[in-house]
């Protein structure tokens, strides 16, 4: 039912009240005023909202009976103290979803939950649900060094990983098949080179190689081997790449180990975009088998680094990674 012509809280300022003609919002707009003597409104601008004739009595009388003058006016601010605390929390909620001005043909409402119409039973609005994030979902971010990575299904920002360089690993992990360990089939590591005098991607590259293929399939930080060792490698690419739109340089080598499938590992270096343009190595770890991510992962994550805030940089010297093994 449309409520009748009266004072409400205003929707847009519900400090303040505003006339309802019964059909829209006019412009009349005052401060709150306490109800004068009972059955009586303050002045307005149009017809005063319709006062009863009748309400119901105390115990013991019948309905449709006139009511002394005291019980229409308890009833009239028990009433009215019922509608204003409706209006008021619809009004906030229009406040907090837009906070803009309502429009004028929108009535005061009540808050109080529908009634299903097979059974005549208030029903409780379903909670609504949370929408993915806008801002990048399938984005990680390395802010020190100022770029962002992919991340492609099946991949996940880092949980339980000890290593603040770490960036993304494959979901889950396994039991390592040398020393019963914890193991994952993939991760990707970003971090600034420092304590060097050589400032060529490719010197670094090659240079970091070996410690990377070691550190992942040779024994880990706790001198512990969960792949029983390495016990041989191969080169199986190298050469420039383009990277965030600089020329940076990747080797990429295939790693045997004692136990289990072994793995690629792969060393890339470029200038960062940001600052002094010092040189970032990002640091490829693939297990080998089936159930090793696609090699096809690491050209999808090179080719998908950008600057912070520049999503559509790309390209420069170098037009790809090589060999896949």
């Amino acid at each position: 039912m449309t409520p009748p012509p009266g004072w409400y809280p205003d929707p847009s300022a519900p400090h303040q009240e505003r006339w309802w003609d019964g059909t829209a919002w006019t412009e009349h707009r005052r401060a709150p005023e306490a109800p004068g003597p009972a059955g009586t409104y303050p002045p307005g601008p149009a017809a005063y909202p319709p006062e009863p004739s009748t309400v119901p009595l105390y115990a013991g009388s019948g309905p449709g009976h006139p009511a002394p003058a005291r019980a229409r006016a308890v009833a009239l601010t028990t009433a009215a103290a019922v509608l204003v605390a409706a209006v008021v929390a619809a009004a906030v909620l229009i406040r907090d979803d837009g906070g803009g001005e309502t429009d004028a043909r929108t009535p005061p409402v009540s808050s109080a939950p529908a009634a299903d119409p097979a059974s005549g039973n208030p029903t409780t609005p379903a909670p609504a649900s949370s929408a993915p994030s806008a801002d990048d979902p399938a984005v990680v971010e390395d802010q020190l060094n100022g770029i962002t990575f992919p991340l492609p299904d099946g991949w996940v920002r880092p949980r339980n990983v000890s290593g603040a360089d770490v960036v993304m690993t494959t979901d889950g992990t396994y039991r390592c098949p040398a020393d019963g360990g914890v193991c994952r089939h993939g991760l990707v590591l970003s971090r600034t080179v420092t304590a060097t005098a050589e400032t060529s991607p490719e010197a670094l590259a090659r240079e970091d190689i070996e410690e990377a293929a070691e550190s992942a399939y040779d024994h880990d930080v706790l001198d512990s081997k969960p792949f029983g060792g390495m016990t041989s490698h191969e080169t199986v690419g190298s050469g420039p790449v383009a990277v965030a739109g600089r020329a940076g340089y990747y080797v990429r080598w295939r790693v045997t180990t004692a136990e289990g499938p072994g793995g690629y590992v792969q060393s890339m270096v470029f200038p960062s975009t940001v600052g002094t343009e010092s040189p970032i190595l990002v640091r490829y770890v693939f297990d080998a088998g089936e159930d090793g991510p696609p090699l096809t992962d690491m050209d999808l994550i090179t080719k998908g680094i950008r600057p912070v805030g520049d999503a559509d940089t790309g390209g420069g010297v170098g037009s790809g990674i090589g060999p896949s093994g």
